[in-house]
């Protein structure tokens, strides 16, 4: 029975936020809210743009959340904030839909289909679950203009994408480089920095010690070790540290070379002796034979007189392995840097989409690492060494690896061209504007945030692929370049109109070149879309082609907010361009939120279905209920969540139910004619205010700082104090006709109507709700809103009003303590409290609201100690018993009057058929108890005439109750 009646009020509640959004949708609040006066200017806020590949997560509920409160706050505060929504429509992850939908397994089956066909079905895919999000979104209640939506594929964006690329080169920041990076080989194409980490999987490889012949002595071999086995047929030399030492020891009939710290681990359980020991030094400048014969021999192989041999690095170290590095250029950072620095030979077997090239003979056509058996070919390298008596041991290695982060295949390091934003030539003032920016939490600014821009590499902006943004550069055989950063300077040059940027138009277009009077063509490769992303401050307001004076005046935004991966992503890109191009930051204020994660701590999944439907868990507990769970959590300071579905519901009481309830206690009582006054005597209503200043300082500071879970929390105590203290303290003062219950309610009006206001940004259903309610509106009837009213003015906090009642709250937790210790009943009276309490005044009303609580006749007030003390009397006398019995009496009728669905107003008879010794008291407080219960006459004896009764237990007593209205 109580579950159904908790279902009700839940859905009555999910009832009233569709009202809500009703009212909204009709009287325009959300326009009015933004288009207001605002006194003080523009609040800019921008708005990342997500990708409509599939339906919201409460990954991004959390973030529109904060997206949410953060602009109504700052509306509420005289500042006009748009909000304009976008989509990201370029990329990985539109091409891997359509990719999936046509059954291709490589890049080769998309120019085979031809460039403008893939486009289009991308194209057609863009907006797949936009409804669905706008649905989600609005339920949320976030207030988002969607009908002016921006899109990353529109003209106008990707002629601002050009300008930004056009700036940078201007500035020297645009060049074309050669080298290692990683790739995806199934989707051919380079990936940044920043994508590389998004992908790290923890898994198993194979590694290998292999033994490398030295060429001048017989049966002599220095081993290596790798955990890419499949680099070997790549290998050209072996580093070794300079000053590290070596030994050479003696194992049955041949000798190996390591180094001497990792003996003991390398040589386990085998019976060895050291010949000799050398310095790293000594070995540099010996050959050894190749361990595949593929390109020794090649004489088309440049620099093949430096190959093969060893050489000194910096990296070298002794932390695992050997101490020994094998060297393969076309597939490392550092293994590139020492080829260049030698002039090492350039050994590149592998082709971009991960198979094995013709030249080495036994292992053509494989790929390296094949997403579905990642170890196989390895598997094939080692079979191969141990065949030519070249692999000394093979171990698994359980290692984080990096995997693509759309289409989840292993990636390469692989050495290739590509054009690169050169980050590290303004790093220094990267370093500089990041200074400006306030972080929440504060931590990721030196943190996670600034180690990344300590760390910061050149920017690989440019992919291999089809659906983005193209690379706006043109060129000629004989080297001549030219950059376009506008469409106009395009169809000048070309003489063509230009309608659509995309790849399989622009392509088409060919330029005379200026130079040689040959002919020019686009550079093939596109746009990473984090530059599309990084570019979107500009690019939504179609800069500087429009809106040039207003974006000028109104940069940087004062607010972004996105998950916490996004310091290596989104945010990091705006900041760079920012940077770069403007020489500022381009944001004062970010909120990063964490991952939302299953109940178990994994991560969400549809196949495995470990998570509540968000929509459906909306409908059930509501959106403030969900908005108030995740504001209040460690999600908002960038730590995970684990969502538990109770968390919401447990939201739903603590706030929703619990403020509803007070507000229909209020309204039984107030007439239309009720004025919101703050000038109360009663102690009461004096504290309720002191706290309510206290709750709108606290969210107003914790606001200030981008900090929503500080700024949350404090509502929700606050409700609690309002209801369980304040309200419950004030029944009395509500039922009995004159001043005080005139104090109480126009203190209660106050209150709920300036609750109201700072709820709003949290929870905009139940402030609207709550504010019109209170202030005799009515949702079909008027425009007004509580979003559109101003943000209350804080002033000082009644300090000495906030300390009595704390002290009297902490006397009375200690009172009802001793109470519990005796195991006393509080409905039963007790004579006396004694209070030992010093420096502080504690006045007759304090005293009574203390009597009252404990339910004692007197409380005595010492000063006799320097801390709190309280003593009770726990002496009961007969006449105590007889008025404690009455409570129980009193309190046994009103829950047989709530079971019988009776209201306040509903006078009634009253029967009962109590034992003598009940009875007995019944006969002697009959007027009051008759008050208590709202009983116009009490009957003893026959329930005959009653229309509804029940049994009840009082004490050890059994007996019947009834009603006749």
């Amino acid at each position: 029975m109580a579950d159904n009646k908790a279902n009700q009020q839940d859905n009555s509640f999910a009832a009233m936020e569709t009202a809500v959004l009703d009212f909204w949708d009709r009287a325009d609040i959300f326009n009015k809210s933004v288009n207001k006066e605002a006194p003080q200017g523009d609040y800019v806020f921008y708005d990342g743009p997500p990708f409509a590949t599939g339906a919201p997560h409460y990954g991004h509920i959390a973030a529109n959340t904060m997206k949410d409160v953060v602009p109504r706050y700052w509306t509420m505060n005289g500042y006009r904030v748009a909000r304009v929504w976008g989509w990201d429509c370029h990329g990985l992850p539109i091409e891997n839909i359509v990719e999936k939908e046509m059954g291709f397994k490589s890049k080769k089956d998309i120019t085979n289909l031809g460039v403008a066909q893939f486009n289009q079905a991308c194209r057609s895919k863009v907006l797949f679950y936009a409804q669905e999000w706008y649905k989600t979104i609005k339920k949320l209640g976030r207030w988002v203009d969607t009908e002016h939506a921006y899109h990353t594929m529109d003209l106008s964006y990707m002629e601002s994408i050009w300008w930004v690329f056009k700036e940078l080169w201007d500035k020297g920041l645009i060049y074309e480089g050669y080298r290692s990076m990683h790739i995806c080989p199934r989707c051919e194409t380079t990936l940044s920095q920043s994508e590389v980490t998004e992908g790290y999987q923890d898994i198993k490889d194979l590694s290998a010690t292999v033994k490398f012949r030295l060429l001048d002595e017989a049966n002599t071999y220095i081993l290596a070790w790798t955990t890419t086995p499949w680099t070997l047929i790549g290998n050209v030399a072996l580093a070794v540290g300079q000053d590290l030492d070596y030994v050479q020891v003696k194992l049955d009939q041949e000798q190996y070379i390591l180094a001497k710290e990792l003996v003991a681990v390398v040589l386990a359980d085998k019976a060895y002796q050291i010949v000799k020991e050398l310095k790293g030094k000594d070995l540099v400048g010996k050959k050894y034979q190749p361990l595949f014969p593929y390109y020794a021999d090649n004489d088309q192989l440049a620099s093949r007189a430096n190959g093969w041999q060893i050489y000194a690095a910096d990296f070298v170290n002794t932390v695992e392995g050997t101490g020994v590095v094998h060297i393969a250029p076309a597939f490392g950072e550092d293994d590139m840097n020492l080829g260049k620095q030698h002039n090492l030979p350039f050994v590149q077997h592998v082709n971009m989409d991960g198979s094995i090239r013709l030249e080495a003979t036994d292992f053509v056509g494989l790929n390296v690492k094949p997403k579905d058996d990642h170890m196989a070919t390895d598997v094939e390298i080692i079979k191969y060494l141990a065949g030519h008596g070249l692999l000394f041991s093979k171990a698994k290695y359980e290692h984080s690896y990096p995997h693509c982060w759309r289409c989840d295949t292993p990636l390469i390091n692989y050495a290739t061209s590509s054009w690169f934003v050169n980050v590290t030539k303004i790093k220094a003032n990267l370093l500089d504007t990041a200074q400006n920016i306030n972080w929440s939490p504060a931590y990721m600014k030196e943190g996670r945030f600034g180690n990344w821009l300590e760390g910061a590499r050149d920017w690989s902006i440019s992919r291999q692929r089809f659906w983005a943004s193209v690379i706006p550069i043109w060129r000629c055989d004989c080297g001549e370049l030219k950059v376009f950063g506008s469409v106009a300077d395009l169809q000048t040059a070309s003489g063509q109109t230009i309608t659509d940027l995309h790849k399989d138009a622009m392509d088409l277009i060919t330029l005379p070149c200026p130079k040689c009077q040959g002919t020019m063509q686009r550079v093939p490769d596109v746009l990473d879309c984090w530059f599309e992303s990084g570019s979107m401050p500009y690019a939504q307001k179609h800069y500087p082609f429009a809106n040039k004076d207003k974006f000028d005046s109104n940069f940087p935004a004062q607010f972004i907010a996105e998950g916490v991966d996004q310091t290596r992503a989104w945010f990091y890109y705006l900041h760079v361009i920012a940077t770069a191009i403007k020489n500022s930051q381009a944001f004062d204020n970010v909120i990063a939120n964490g991952i939302v994660l299953a109940k178990d701590g994994k991560k969400m999944s549809k196949k495995l279905q470990n998570y509540p439907d968000p929509n459906a868990v909306i409908d059930r507990y509501t959106a403030d209920a969900l908005r108030m769970y995740l504001l209040s959590s460690p999600v908002m300071q960038a730590e995970n969540l684990n969502f538990v579905e109770v968390g919401v519901a447990e939201h739903l009481r603590k706030n929703l139910m619990l403020l509803w309830n007070v507000y229909k206690f209020y309204a039984m009582y107030a007439q239309p004619t009720v004025v919101a006054r703050a000038n109360s005597q009663n102690i009461l209503d004096q504290w309720i205010i002191a706290r309510w200043h206290q709750l709108l300082a606290e969210v107003t500071e914790q606001m200030k700082q981008y900090n929503l879970p500080k700024a949350t929390r404090p509502i929700t105590e606050f409700i609690n104090d309002l209801s369980t203290w304040y309200v419950r303290r004030s029944r009395d003062r509500f039922k009995e006709e004159g001043t005080d219950k005139e104090a109480a309610l126009a203190t209660t009006k106050y209150v709920l109507d300036g609750l109201a206001k700072i709820i709003a940004p949290f929870m905009p259903f139940m402030s609207e709700n709550l504010w019109q309610e209170v202030n005799n509106h009515h949702l079909q009837n008027n425009e007004a809103s509580v979003h559109l009213q101003a943000w209350p003015q804080t002033e000082t906090v009644d300090q000495t009003a906030l300390t009595k009642m704390a002290t009297v709250r902490k006397i009375v937790e200690m009172a009802l303590a001793k109470r519990d210790e005796a195991k006393i009943k509080v409905r039963q009276p007790l004579a006396k409290l004694t209070v030992d309490l010093t420096n502080l005044d504690l006045s007759a009303d304090y005293q009574q609201v203390i009597a009252d609580e404990v339910n004692v006749k007197v409380v005595e007030i010492l000063s006799a100690s320097q801390e709190l003390m309280v003593i009770l009397d726990t002496t009961l006398t007969s006449e105590l018993q007889a008025e404690g019995l009455k409570r129980e009496f009193v309190r046994l009728v009103n829950m047989v009057r709530k079971a019988a669905d009776l209201t306040i107003q509903d006078k009634v008879i009253l029967y009962h058929n109590a034992p003598a010794e009940v009875a007995k008291v019944i006969e002697a407080m009959q007027q009051e108890i008759m008050a208590d219960t709202m009983s116009s006459n009490i009957v003893a004896g026959s329930l005959e005439q009653a229309t509804f009764s029940q049994e009840v237990k009082l004490n050890e007593y059994k007996f019947n109750l009834g009603f006749k209205k």
